[in-house]
This record gives C-alpha cells, sequence and structure tokens, in this order.
C-alpha cells in the first residue's frame, strides 16, 4: 500500500472493480434516465435505473428469465435471448412512460457485436430512444440466432455425438438448434402481443 501524506484511499466499490465513477458522473450529467445493460454467464439482465440521493432506483426491469414464460426454449445468456431481453425492457418501458434513456454498459467492454449491445438494439427496435452508434450494434443474423443454427448443421453432419453433447439442454427442451431463427421470430411476436 502506498504511504505518504497525499495518498488517498480509492472508494470502496472502485477498489473492488465494481464502479467506474467517472463514467457513472459522465452518464448522470445527462439527467436521463440509463438503460442498464448487464452479462452473466447463463443470464441477461436489463434494466431503467434512475438517480435518485438516496440511492439509484430501477424504474422498470426485464430479466431473461421472463423468456422462459412466455416459451423460450434456448439458451438465456446468448445473443438471441440478449435481444429479446432487451425488447421486452422496451415495450415495458414505454408502456410505463419512459420514452429515452442512456446506454450504461458498466464495466463491460465496448465490443462491436457484444451481447450488451444486443440489449441496446432490442431497445431501439421497440421504441426507446437510445443515443448510440450504428457500427456498434450486432448483425441481424447473428441477433436471430443463425450463427447456432449453422454451427448445429455442421455438427450434426459431421460429429453426432458432439452434437448431442453441446446442445443437449435445447434438445432436452424440444428444441433443434437448427430451429433457432423460427423459434425467435415466435418469442418476440408473443412479446409484441403482450403490449
Amino acid at each position: 500500500m502506498a504511504k505518504g501524506p497525499t495518498y488517498r484511499v480509492k472508494f470502496r466499490r472502485r477498489r473492488e472493480a465494481k464502479t467506474d465513477y467517472r463514467k457513472r458522473l459522465r452518464l448522470l450529467l445527462s439527467k436521463k434516465p440509463r438503460l442498464v445493460a448487464r452479462k452473466t454467464l447463463n443470464h441477461i439482465i436489463a434494466q431503467i435505473v434512475e438517480y435518485d440521493e438516496k440511492g439509484d432506483r430501477t424504474v422498470v426491469s426485464a430479466h431473461s428469465r421472463e423468456l422462459i414464460k412466455l416459451g423460450y426454449k434456448g439458451h438465456t445468456g446468448n445473443l438471441p435471448s440478449a435481444y429479446l431481453t432487451g425488447y421486452l425492457l422496451g415495450k415495458k418501458a414505454l408502456k410505463a412512460g419512459y420514452k429515452e434513456a442512456v446506454l450504461d454498459i458498466g464495466l463491460h467492454r465496448a465490443t462491436k457485436g457484444a451481447a450488451v449491445f444486443a440489449i441496446l438494439k432490442g431497445a431501439l427496435d421497440a421504441g426507446l430512444e437510445v443515443p448510440h452508434g450504428e457500427s456498434i450494434l450486432p448483425d441481424e443474423d447473428r441477433i436471430r440466432g443463425e450463427h447456432i443454427k449453422a454451427y448445429a448443421e455442421f455438427l450434426k453432419e459431421n460429429d453426432e455425438e458432439k452434437y448431442k453433447k453441446q446442445f443437449s439442454k435445447y434438445l432436452e427442451k424440444g428444441l433443434e438448434p437448427e430451429k433457432l431463427p423460427e423459434h425467435f421470430d415466435e418469442i418476440k411476436e408473443k412479446i409484441d402481443n403482450l403490449f
């Protein structure tokens, strides 16, 4: 640990690598609610959060587990589920009266086509206004899961055993991974019918 009269201990959440306070300040100065996009290994979380002196308030929220209730049988941590979670959040936010937000990806690295930007694309397609650059958004075929379909078809032709192992959860739930894009469209339509 550094010593000396001018050494200053960093805030606890900064030391724990949970919060970038400079980035947070820039987001708060916009005076807009934040679209908080987070990805874990198996889930996607999207929220509309407003600043409050006593602590941030989550006003609208969507979780990839909600997709399961709508009949989604795919993995809840991939790009198609990220888009659908963002789409669901966007629809909920518009219904709650929130028309615009600013994207908050936290400590995630800003990589083109990442899941946090799939959440953004879903929210944009739902009608939410969020400032962004078009080049960062994932391609439409990846959002629909065409890359998963292509890989599943490749494995099915070349290595049946690896195919069954790789996509065992899909097959347990009764979804052939080659039909993921069609399944994606069904779930998106169900979200539209909810609102």
